[in-house]
């Protein structure tokens, strides 16, 4: 009877913890349990008798250490989530690397391999995609100051994709039936109202995110970054934080540019 008893009680638990978490996010973003917590990871057993996974994964331990939500709270202090200075022009296309391949979910459950065709569908490849990654809620503002304007300016147009991608790091959250759940309750929320052939695509990718963002150099979580890229998935432009007038004008420049290449 006991056993039975705390068992129901952490079920109860369970279920207020998802009941609050939904009360924290919007259409980009889901608090985790705590933002100075990203995820919960264990090493695989048939890894722990590899001293290379755990060099590897004690390098990883000291690196997450070194920098927390505390570090990412001054820095936003400091510069408001402008991190560095959007590009002026456009990236050559010979020295432009390609985005790495991400994951994410629609809120209807439906999943997609970003940049679009990486999974290697045939289709018509956009010229250009615009990705706006978030990794907490905060930074959404930021996103908005990018996205709306850049919707906007290129509202009729068939040949670019805009995704706002929302990260979640929770292990818990990223466990099967809540995410379920999760994406069930952003589908209920109210859809961005839209008119025109662009679509401004809201999508949330679950899971450890660590390696992605070393690749991209992502190092503060509390800002917003935003990627402009070619047909061929290649960054063509970087910006950060919120979007002033003079990197707006960057963007939608660079934009034209990849849109008139022939």
């Amino acid at each position: 009877m006991l056993r039975l008893k705390g068992i129901s009680q952490k079920s109860q638990i369970a279920t207020r913890y998802i009941l609050n978490s939904a009360t924290g996010f919007n259409h980009a973003n889901i608090i985790p349990f705590s933002q100075s917590t990203t995820s919960v990871r264990f090493l695989d057993i048939y890894q722990m008798g590899s001293k290379d996974a755990i060099d590897k994964e004690r390098a990883r331990l000291k690196d997450e250490m070194s920098r927390g939500y505390f570090a990412d709270m001054s820095d936003l202090k400091k510069h408001g989530g402008k991190i560095a200075v959007a590009n002026q022009a456009i990236i050559p296309a010979a020295t432009a690397v390609k985005f790495p391949t991400l994951e994410a979910s629609y809120s209807d459950g439906k999943t997609i391999k970003l940049p679009f065709g990486s999974d290697g569908i045939a289709g018509d490849q956009p010229k250009a995609t615009l990705l706006c990654l978030t990794f907490r809620a905060n930074s959404q503002a930021m996103v908005d100051s990018w996205s709306k304007a850049f919707h906007e300016a290129f509202n009729d147009s068939s040949n670019i994709h805009i995704y706002e991608v929302s990260f979640v790091d929770s292990w818990f959250l990223s466990l099967k039936p809540v995410k379920q759940l999760l994406l069930r309750m952003m589908k209920k929320s109210s859809p961005l109202n839209q008119t025109g052939a662009l679509q401004r695509q809201c999508v949330y990718s679950f899971g450890d995110h660590y390696y992605f963002r070393k690749e991209l150099k992502i190092l503060n979580l509390l800002t917003g970054y935003i990627f402009l890229l070619d047909n061929f998935g290649r960054i063509r432009w970087q910006g950060f934080g919120t979007a002033t007038e003079e990197e707006l004008s960057s963007l939608l420049s660079c934009t034209s540019l990849l849109l008139n290449k022939k």
